[in-house]
């Protein structure tokens, strides 16, 4: 299918239209970086509830054939 004009399929202006406070909340509000990986890490493995239960839980390769190249 085709059209003879071609569609601006997105426009920032137009289809997201943002304030001037928007911009300043979004900024305030963005994720702040940890100090280095294994503490941000640490954050984000802290988030999830039951990661022992999980972890418990989560699937094998018990009685699978090993894998060979």
């Amino acid at each position: 299918m085709s059209s003879k004009n071609s569609p601006d399929l997105l426009n920032l202006e137009r289809d997201i239209p943002t304030t001037p406070a928007d911009v300043l909340a979004l900024r305030a509000n963005r994720p702040k970086p940890a100090a280095d990986w294994l503490e941000q890490l640490s954050e984000l493995v802290a988030q999830i509830p039951n990661l022992e239960e999980i972890r418990r839980h989560r699937k094998t390769f018990a009685g699978c054939e090993p894998f060979e190249l």
